[in-house]
């Protein structure tokens, strides 16, 4: 695992690793609901939280067109404002609650 090459194919060793420190805002999503087909070129697509303390909330379908966000990942918000989507695999090994 982090294996490099070269440009010919041969192993160029291992890759520098890096451990996550950032901070980011983050709910876990419930529910991805898409407009369904026939209702013309949806602008935006639903993300249902989670956390019931929290609303549905929509999010523009370029962010679902580049992230494909689905039930069970998080919506990630950077502090640059920079949203993102993280299977919850990835978002639960690398942060914890603060």
């Amino acid at each position: 695992m982090g294996q490099a090459f070269d440009s010919r194919g041969h192993a160029a060793g291992e890759m520098p690793r890096y451990r996550c420190h950032k901070e980011v805002w983050a709910l876990k999503i419930a529910s991805v609901h898409h407009h369904p087909p026939g209702c013309g070129d949806p602008v935006e697509v639903m993300l249902t939280p989670d956390d019931t303390r929290y609303a549905p909330f929509l999010v523009r379908r370029e962010y679902v067109e580049k992230h494909h966000p689905v039930a069970g990942g998080y919506y990630v918000v950077y502090t640059d404002g920079y949203t993102s989507f993280s299977p919850a695999k990835a978002f639960e090994d690398g942060y914890t609650r603060i």
